[in-house]
């Protein structure tokens, strides 16, 4: 691998599932040969002192710009054009392709000869707006490969892309550390510290934001208990939809059966995941298809730990599910369809059993952290 430049706003301790993508594969790298250009996490002694702490930690080097948030300015370009040259960097990485891989040209002039930009979800959303649909199209002709995360975004993303680009288009998913994610990995400690070991569980991961679907869950919650009277909805996250969800339980007569942890650790996650029978994040399109899924890493980790999942059809999300192997795949926003789908993996525990199994092994298979950095070489 070429000695690599990474240029992102998205890495930790900012949270986020790019931000994991990210310091996931960096990790997988050659420190040695690796440099990051980051944003600032927040402002203030707290968000400084994490960011330092976090730094410090790190194997390779990380270099912090004042701002919060990156854009292609001259200003940014020029600082990025220097590491470059001090670094010797030939490779450059972009953590995101929009807006930052509107620098590829000045970098390819300062000596850059492999650039990479990856996509995610908002870059599809991009690809349906005028304005932005253009400066996609540049970035396409300015860097060496896209990435993609599955059919979903690269299917639109490349209708924004001059034909050369789109036939570059490489997939780089974000993997799954099976190791972390496994079903071993102390639910029955979790259930017991909550008090539903003798209960079922359908648990669900995610920010808490309307597009995740927690709330399609809750309304699916009446049917599911008329089914499997014990059920417990166990939602691990935190975010702004967490007042609007805990009002929608009441509301709907269902808060006793429904457990909200708030933000848990990232060390504390897999245990979580593991406390569920079923995992189920139901999300949907919102926005006229500009707020989508890009892929969903939750449900490759709950099918690593072992759990059947239930996906809602957003974007990308199908791309993380065998539909009628590893899960289901229902219309997001459907409480009707989610209900009868987790309803029947509860009652049927050989069917849980079946679909648990098959989903780690294609964890195994295909998504392993260490297969998909390998890729990300050989890009750069």
């Amino acid at each position: 691998m070429d000695k690599t430049l990474i240029v992102t706003n998205d890495f930790p301790p900012r949270p986020g599932g790019i931000q994991a993508f990210l310091h996931n594969m960096a990790l997988r790298l050659d420190p040695d040969r690796l440099v990051v250009l980051a944003s600032t996490w927040k402002r203030g002694r707290e968000g400084a002192e994490a960011t330092a702490a976090f730094d410090a930690e790190q194997p390779f080097t990380v270099v912090r710009d004042r701002t919060t948030m990156l854009l292609p300015t001259p200003a940014v370009t020029r600082r990025a054009v220097r590491l470059l040259r001090e670094h010797d960097c030939s490779s450059v990485w972009f953590g995101a392709a929009a807006p930052l891989g509107l620098m590829a040209p000045a970098l390819r002039r300062a000596g850059a000869r492999r650039i990479v930009a990856t996509t995610h979800g908002h870059e599809a959303g991009w690809a349906q707006l005028p304005g932005s649909r253009q400066l996609l199209r540049r970035i396409g002709e300015g860097t060496d490969t896209l990435t993609f995360l599955g059919e979903y975004t690269r299917s639109r993303i490349a209708e924004a892309l001059t034909p050369g680009a789109a036939a570059r288009m490489t997939q780089l998913p974000p993997g799954v550390d099976e190791k972390t994610f496994h079903p071993d990995s102390g639910g029955d400690l979790v259930r017991a510290r909550l008090g539903l070991s003798d209960r079922p569980v359908v648990v669900c991961v995610s920010r808490l934001v309307p597009r995740k679907g927690q709330d399609t869950l809750i309304r699916a919650m009446p049917a599911i208990l008329a089914r499997v009277p014990d059920t417990v909805l166990l939602i691990v996250g935190g975010g702004p939809y967490a007042r609007d969800l805990g009002k929608l339980a009441a509301d709907t007569g269902v808060a006793d059966s429904v457990r909200f942890t708030g933000p848990v650790p990232w060390s504390e996650l897999p245990a979580h995941y593991g406390a569920g029978d079923v995992f189920a994040m139901p999300c949907r399109t919102r926005r006229g298809g500009l707020d989508v899924e890009g892929l969903g890493i939750v449900y490759l980790e709950a099918s690593a730990t072992g759990l059947p999942v239930v996906a809602g059809d957003s974007g990308g999300a199908p791309d993380a599910v065998l539909d009628g192997e590893t899960g289901w795949v229902v219309r997001g926003g459907s409480a009707e369809e989610s209900a009868d789908r987790i309803s029947t993996l509860l009652t049927d525990p050989e069917l849980r059993r079946r679909m648990g199994e098959r989903g780690r092994a294609w964890v195994e298979e295909k998504w392993r952290w260490d297969l998909l950095a390998e890729r990300l070489k050989s890009l750069l």
